[in-house]
């Protein structure tokens, strides 16, 4: 599962179960629900993005399914995952939240239906949330099951309760946030790892490094952070509201990182996660 042959907008990665994803996808998160999502989706779609994440937290799934519904682009051709709160653990509970936003989408089975965070009230609700969701994989609702935010811990403890592997597991992951440990642990199993908030959300951009090998490619620092994930194997989900930068962060595809400038960007590792809880401290 390598990102470093040739790859276009868009361009799939096989799941264990349940269909491709494509490589490159429009992150919604804090994206105001209403014209500014609908927006969003209907200009990735026509720049030729078929990949849309959204989550019950971020409130704008009915408007994500609007703008994919309105695209005229086949059901098929567009991959849309959403993710269950940590609200919502639980076997009940998680068939609950999944039939609701099923719902508010309006578009048929969920490509993906990931759990969004292991932050529960104990193990056994994480588990019972898994077993809802494999439920929901045999009963069509969803296509692809996965996790989001899960250490190597918690997939063991998974991995122990279940012989169902999670299809995907979404994590912060950038140069400054690298793991190699939990990367090769999941690409061992097939588990690919998609990397939200790639773009740091703009705190490192101006990172000399960056910086550096972006000049060398006459390229953004943006392209140089996405291009890095994807020569990692990841599917990268960036987010903007903005046409231009949506264009900017598709054009990826037509140059290389050398060997020896992956190897710079990996050593940024150590300190740059953006993200408001670290899921490392969650039992």
């Amino acid at each position: 599962m390598s990102g470093s042959g040739p790859l276009h907008l868009t361009s799939r990665l096989p799941l264990e179960k349940g269909g491709a994803i494509p490589v490159l996808g429009l992150g919604v998160f804090q994206t105001e629900a209403g014209a500014v999502t609908r927006n969003a989706v209907r200009a990735a779609l026509e720049v030729g993005y078929r990949h849309i994440d959204t989550a019950a937290m971020y409130g704008n799934e009915a408007d994500v399914g609007a703008a994919v519904r309105a695209s005229g682009i086949p059901r098929d051709e567009i991959w849309v995952t959403t993710k269950l709160w940590h609200t919502d653990h639980g076997f009940e509970a998680a068939q609950r939240a999944a039939h609701q936003s099923q719902e508010r989408l309006g578009l048929g089975p969920i490509d993906l239906y990931l759990i969004h965070w292991p932050r529960a009230k104990s193990p056994e609700d994480r588990i019972g949330t898994w077993k809802a969701f494999e439920k929901l994989q045999k009963e069509g609702v969803c296509r692809a099951i996965g996790v989001s935010n899960y250490t190597i811990r918690h997939l063991e403890e998974l991995r122990a309760k279940s012989d169902v592997t999670p299809a995907v597991n979404q994590v912060e992951f950038h140069p400054f946030v690298y793991d190699p440990e939990l990367l090769a642990y999941c690409q061992d199993r097939g588990i690919v790892v998609e990397a939200w908030s790639p773009l740091t959300r703009g705190r490192h951009l101006d990172d000399p490094a960056v910086r550096s090998i972006a000049e060398s490619h006459h390229r953004t620092p943006a392209q140089i952070l996405l291009r890095w994930g994807l020569q990692h194997g990841l599917v990268e989900l960036p987010k903007s509201v903005h046409r231009a930068r949506i264009v900017e962060n598709s054009g990826v595809f037509d140059f290389s990182l050398a060997p020896e400038e992956v190897g710079r960007l990996d050593a940024l590792r150590g300190g740059g996660r953006v993200g408001a809880w670290n899921p490392a401290e969650i039992p």
